[in-house]
């Protein structure tokens, strides 16, 4: 018998994290959980270390450490706290795959380290790539380390890709929900409110993530993602609209032949497949029926409404350090837009405006990244009406 797989997951009480647990939980003959991480959520990081007895634990909130010391003083798990353990913890020898499922630019420092560390990837923040793309993958060429993409779309191009590698990809179709506000206009998206915004039609993700899926920057981060992990250009890169999410993503190939992934929108999926390639896991996950299915649709995406979308494929034209002011801006936006400081179609605004002020760097390195990173957030900051 195989095996198992000793697993760190870095956002283990998020969306994806918890996830994560519950493919584990089904498949103990398979995986061990080595290490669990949590920015703050401290109560659900001692649940988690009390069910699955990882090695060691790490709240990133220092002033949560003393608590979940004394919380779990009676198991035999080590204790860390604050960024520095959450980028170092990577490094075990006992780690066999790091899980990133960290939100935004805190999964970059840590997914650097693991590279560094030899540690394999399965990726489910896409910030890492969008924000310094060029610098991860090639570090992960120098030390030999896979990346299995956790994102439901670059998961379904891995698998369609599987006993193609030999064979040039002539074009990639990312598919998207549409999310909430499909086929609507400006004049609908300049009154929407966040609790229409956290409403999405298909899928269960965290609330940055829903944000972004529902203007459209979701699938243009995704798209310089897809840039990085697949070596494609711009042009190879295209989204098409799909409201049922049951096509996950398309590959087209030189001769014109199509392959596609299909399933239910479940995440529990594509994370499975990252733990465990390249086996496929039986698993217990509801089956898709083309019963319940007559109709599978597609559209053109709007990116005159949705103009995240259009500011995306510019900063993935243009390159540079352009994609990390773009992450930069979009997180600040997102969270003043889910404290209603602004409206849906001001997030745009913002994120442009930093666009055209930041200085732009064609071959940033990793402090150029943190300065420029750094350097938006403050500049997004002041653009918000107090």
């Amino acid at each position: 018998m195989q095996e198992k797989k000793h697993i760190a997951i870095l956002g283990s009480t998020g969306s994806i994290g918890t996830q994560a647990l519950d493919v584990i939980r089904q498949q103990p003959d398979h995986f061990v959980v080595e290490v669990l991480t949590s920015n703050n959520n401290a109560d659900l990081l001692i649940r988690q270390a009390i069910t699955f007895h990882p090695n060691a634990v790490v709240i990133v909130d220092v002033s949560k450490l003393d608590y979940v010391r004394q919380e779990l003083s009676a198991y035999p798990v080590k204790v860390y706290g604050g960024e520095q353990a959450l980028a170092e913890i990577v490094e075990m020898d006992s780690i066999d795959l790091v899980l990133t499922a960290l939100v935004g630019y805190a999964g970059l420092k840590p997914t650097l380290n693991a590279i560094r560390a030899g540690k394999h990837i399965a990726l489910a923040n896409k910030e890492t790539l969008v924000v310094a793309g060029e610098l991860v993958t090639s570090l992960a060429k120098e030390k030999a380390v896979n990346i299995y993409p956790v994102d439901s779309e670059h998961s379904a191009i891995f698998q369609c890709l599987a006993g193609e590698w030999h064979n040039p990809i002539e074009k990639i179709y990312l598919t998207a929900s549409g999310g909430p506000f499909r086929g609507r206009d400006k004049n609908f998206l300049s009154s929407v409110k966040k609790e229409q915004a956290l409403k999405h039609p298909n899928w269960d993700m965290g609330a940055k993530i829903t944000i972004d899926s529902a203007s459209l920057m979701n699938k243009g981060l995704e798209m310089i993602e897809a840039k990085w992990l697949f070596n494609l250009k711009p042009s190879q890169i295209d989204v098409i609209v799909h409201p049922q999410s049951i096509v996950h993503s398309i590959v087209q190939f030189q001769d014109g032949s199509m392959k596609a992934q299909m399933g239910l929108p479940d995440m529990k999926l594509p994370i499975q497949y990252a733990l465990a390639y390249p086996q496929r896991l039986k698993s217990e996950f509801p089956r898709f029926d083309f019963i319940n299915y007559p109709s599978l649709t597609f559209e053109k995406p709007d990116p005159e409404s949705f103009r995240n979308l259009s500011l995306a494929i510019h900063a993935m034209e243009k390159g540079g350090n352009l994609p990390c002011i773009v992450n930069a801006a979009n997180e600040i936006a997102v969270a003043a837009f889910l404290k209603d400081q602004i409206g849906f179609l001001e997030m745009s605004e913002l994120i442009e405006e930093c666009m055209n002020r930041i200085s732009f760097l064609a071959h940033p390195g990793y402090e150029d990244y943190v300065q420029t990173d750094a350097e938006t957030r403050k500049m997004a900051l002041e653009l918000i009406p107090v």
